[in-house]
């Protein structure tokens, strides 16, 4: 049948070629696309490969249309719906690479690596007789080698201080986590940190809200600043605990779309945290559900807005899985808060670069430093639901308490040490060295962030690694970028002897974004900037 198509498809265009130019052949679009794949593949001077050029041809359709609209392959479909599924299959380890050997930087509770017997701090040199260490492996063909169908074995050799032990780990279901950190601030205020809007993450802010409250939460700050967004219906499950049932939480709408509003409805029961103060987090890399979240929260005068304007990612794309595993997210609506504002901020079709480079030109119009130099359209305003309070549309939402970005403390030094991987590696060797110690001393991670400090020892190890990987110390940034520097150590290693919440406990105590939205929620000004305008 293709040699038949080709022998017409030859046919066809030796009588064009020897024809004169006509403009009145009505020629259906469909076939117009096949004709040109067929041409190609048939009389090009070199040779195709036809999964590359369909994939491409479809590619480039998408592109021209909007910034969102996007083809993945088989195995790029796979890689982008795992974080939001919730789970995958392998071993159960949270791991970093030093000095090109994997280091496991803790073990997930009750998983497969657990169960053997394999610790924080172990060295994994070897998979399935297969060496990793010191063979510049990337960490993506280590996680192919370690993850695999439920229930199967792997093999992996480790190094524990001097001794080596073999493990066989029978891989399992291991769960990936959106909620990255949640503790309480203080006796009445409790933090919650989520990093996408995946399939669970409704089950796990509502556990992170139970057991908060369980240790006298009654204001809560949410944090969503860095979170690029995720399901649609996780950003709705959310809500459903912060507003008042059968409240609006967002509406779509297209032209071959029509309105579907989404309601706040816990299923059977009242909402978790409806009243309370509640401030949520955001920056400009807050996008999509963290969007529809935040917007939602400020329409209805729930809660206050703290940190910069969103993303401004407003475009709907529904999944049309294709047979070979592959799939196209096609937009096919805009999300509208429920006071009908358009999240989405303006673009040209077909100029991704532009719409890639929005942040760039934000930093670089000084949006991102001045409140002022945020430019509002007054056709573009609207008003929240309850106290008629202004607010606008003209992409993503603006915070109803700007927090400037605070770039003193980065430096070309700072950047330069970073980009070596050189702050992480020294936290490695640091709690290599100093595990023990550390969690006899501090014996929780409260104690840890309250009381462990940085010393100017340290710090010196850190730049005497820098200048080992030719990186020439400059004393002034240095000290400009210190506080910086310890911070993160500081946050690293407490990561590493605890947990991710330590992290965010530390960081937090540096973060200009938290400190506004902590101060605001034990404020006066809280009730001022949710109060009606006058």
């Amino acid at each position: 049948m293709k040699n038949l198509l080709a022998i017409i498809l030859s046919v066809f265009l030796i009588g064009i070629a020897f024809s004169s130019p006509r403009q009145d052949i009505n020629l259906d679009q469909n076939n117009k696309l096949r004709l040109a794949e067929m041409a190609i593949m048939q009389l090009y001077v070199d040779t195709i490969n036809e999964n590359k050029l369909v994939e491409d041809a479809i590619r480039g359709m998408l592109e021209g249309l909007d910034p969102h609209s996007q083809y993945s392959n088989a195995e790029e479909t796979k890689d982008l719906n795992e974080p939001l599924t919730g789970n995958f299959s392998g071993v159960g380890i949270s791991f970093n690479m030093n000095s090109d050997t994997l280091y496991v930087i803790q073990t997930i509770s009750g998983g497969p690596s657990e169960r053997v017997g394999m610790q924080a701090g172990d060295r994994i040199i070897a998979v399935n007789d297969t060496v990793i260490a010191g063979v510049g492996m990337k960490n993506t063909d280590i996680m192919k080698r370690l993850r695999g169908p439920k229930g199967t074995d792997v093999d992996v050799k480790v190094l524990r201080q001097q001794d080596t032990i073999d493990f066989r780990i029978t891989r399992d279901d291991i769960p990936i986590y959106s909620v990255d950190a949640s503790f309480m601030v203080d006796p009445n205020t409790g933090y919650i940190r989520l990093n996408r809007f995946a399939a669970e993450s409704g089950e796990e802010i509502r556990t992170a809200i139970k057991n908060l409250q369980k240790q006298g939460m009654d204001r809560l700050i949410l944090d969503l600043t860095d979170n690029g967004g995720g399901y649609l219906n996780a950003a709705v499950e959310i809500l459903g605990e912060f507003l008042e049932p059968g409240q609006m939480t967002v509406y779509t709408e297209g032209t071959n779309s029509e309105r579907t509003d989404f309601n706040a409805r816990p299923a059977g029961r009242s909402p978790l945290f409806p009243e309370g103060r509640l401030v949520v987090m955001t920056n400009q890399y807050s996008a999509s559900a963290s969007e529809i979240t935040s917007g939602a929260i400020q329409d209805w005068d729930r809660g206050l807005i703290v940190g910069r304007r969103t993303f401004g990612k407003g475009l709907v794309q529904r999944p049309i899985p294709l047979p070979d595993g592959s799939m196209i997210r096609l937009t096919v609506a805009h999300y509208y808060t429920p006071a009908g504002r358009n999240i989405q901020k303006p673009y040209e079709k077909g100029n991704q670069k532009a719409y890639r480079e929005d942040i760039v030109d934000r930093f670089n119009s000084g949006e991102l430093m001045h409140e002022d130099s945020i430019k509002y359209v007054d056709s573009l305003r609207f008003e929240t639901l309850k106290n008629h309070r202004t607010i606008y549309a003209g992409g993503g939402i603006s915070p109803d308490k700007f927090v400037a970005l605070d770039t003193t403390e980065y430096t070309k030094y700072y950047r330069n040490v970073v980009a070596k991987g050189l702050i992480n590696k020294f936290a490695i060797s640091y709690v290599d060295r100093n595990r023990n110690e550390l969690k006899k001393k501090y014996k929780n991670d409260e104690i840890f962030t309250r009381d462990f400090v940085i010393t100017p020892e340290m710090l010196q190890e850190l730049y005497d690694m820098a200048s080992k990987e030719d990186i020439e110390f400059n004393e002034e940034e240095a000290a400009t970028s210190a506080p910086l520097f310890s911070m993160v150590l500081k946050g690293l290693i407490g990561r590493d002897v605890y947990d991710s919440s330590t992290y965010y406990r530390v960081y937090n105590t540096h973060d200009p974004i938290f400190r506004e939205a902590y101060r605001l929620i034990n404020s006066d000004d809280y009730d001022r900037l949710l109060s009606p305008q006058k």
